[in-house]
């Protein structure tokens, strides 16, 4: 399970979803190349977590993110394995668990949560927040950028709907903002 990036574990969430489905379709939902789901569709076939599905066409009862009644398979479709199964279920089962272990820190789940909330924030609130020392903020930010669940804030200027934590009717960007990425997202939305 340690193994798993946060790009696994919502692959394995995805698949769970849409029974079965090819990689454009998932970098698509994911905002992300498809080449990025491609390795790791491929990673996670290697390990025998999810399975390559065979048949020339798809019905839409079984691809539930299809919107034709059938298709002709113009792609490689993938579907879970038992043990995918058996796992995804095992970190829906705790999934803060799963982040404290990929973060080293206790309150991943509590600041990717306050993220979602607050749109934007800088590491000094955050560390702020949840009483935490500015190293340590940094430490967990930096984690969190690295593995995809969080993104840097570009803008230099940030309108009160932006930043709902501390609301001004706009607040000049002196430090660095983050915000949940894509990826953060829709893991807090199927785990959470």
């Amino acid at each position: 399970m340690n193994n798993l990036s946060p790009l696994h574990i919502y692959i394995l969430a995805h698949l769970s979803k849409a029974n079965i489905d090819y990689a454009k379709s998932i970098a698509k939902v994911l905002k992300t190349e498809q080449s990025i789901v491609d390795q790791a569709l491929k990673e996670l076939e290697d390990i025998k977590i999810i399975e390559r599905s065979h048949g020339s066409s798809i019905k839409r009862t079984k691809a539930r993110f299809k919107l034709s009644h059938e298709v002709h398979k113009h792609h490689t479709y993938y579907k879970l394995t038992k043990e995918g199964e058996l796992l995804l279920r095992e970190i829906k089962k705790d999934f803060s668990a799963y982040l404290t272990d990929l973060v080293e820190n206790e309150k991943t789940l509590e600041i990717l949560k306050f993220l979602r909330k607050a749109k934007h924030e800088h590491v000094k609130q955050i560390a702020k927040v949840f009483s935490l020392q500015i190293d340590e903020a940094k430490s967990i930010i930096t984690k969190l950028l690295s593995f995809g669940l969080i993104a840097e804030c570009k803008t230099k200027l940030l309108k009160r709907k932006h930043r709902r934590a501390k609301p001004k009717k706009e607040t000049r960007t002196q430090h660095k903002y983050y915000k949940l990425s894509r990826l953060g997202e829709l893991l807090l939305r199927f785990f959470c």
